[in-house]
């Protein structure tokens, strides 16, 4: 029975030894990976302030089509929506996602536009131990002041082995579950016209006032 015991627990430790490399590798893949689509973006985002004030619809499309490939808008949104999106047609799901996606742009690209010029460091990457296939990146957005903000990227690896970003924490203030409490909220006070709330999303979006509860927390 001991040497059993024995080469059980062997076998857990080597098990352990090949696993741990591995999983550090790819957190240090996905850790490059994440902070080479940040700075592009930051770059984009830099280089198109000018195109906001010209022609805010091409720099919604430019900046979509940036983000399209590293956010995963669809899965976020359906979180959002929760247990209600049982609710949903597939139109009216594709009707939210593209409402929502729009709601973030038309409610926080001026503030992205005129704000001075910021950094973002990604720190660094943690595989979750419990599935391979999940994964959280901390960062530092770094203000042209100098003030230093926490930020967390939820990841998760699709079916293809890709890895999209599925949340955002802002200084300990999770931005998913904040839009998915409002959007309950809204179906409350709508009683349930599930697609009232989805014509109103971008009224919805604009009075939540993300940095109130950013500084509250």
């Amino acid at each position: 029975m001991f040497a059993l015991k024995h080469h059980i627990l062997l076998g857990l430790m080597m098990a352990l030894v090949l696993v741990t490399p591995a999983q550090a590798a790819e957190a240090e893949d996905l850790r490059d990976y994440v902070d080479e689509n940040t700075q592009r973006l930051v770059e984009k985002l830099n280089e198109e302030r000018g195109l906001y004030e010209r022609d805010p619809e091409a720099f919604y499309e430019s900046m979509d089509q940036a983000l399209t490939d590293f956010v995963d808008f669809r899965r976020i949104a359906a979180r959002v929506m929760g247990r209600y999106a049982r609710q949903t047609t597939p139109e009216q799901r594709d009707e939210f996602v593209a409402k929502f996606k729009r709601s973030l742009f038309d409610s926080y690209a001026q503030a992205l536009v005129n704000a001075d010029n910021f950094e973002i460091q990604v720190k660094e990457a943690t595989i979750n131990p419990q599935s391979d296939n999940r994964a959280s990146v901390q960062m530092e957005v770094i203000s042209a002041s100098g003030n230093r903000y926490p930020v967390t990227y939820s990841m998760y690896k699709n079916s293809e082995g890709k890895w999209l970003m599925e949340n955002v924490i802002v200084e300990g203030v999770n931005i998913g579950l904040a839009f998915r409490d409002r959007f309950s909220q809204e179906m409350e006070e709508s009683r349930g016209q599930i697609q009232a709330v989805i014509d109103g999303w971008s009224d919805a979006v604009e009075s939540l006032n993300l940095e109130q509860e950013v500084d509250n927390s």
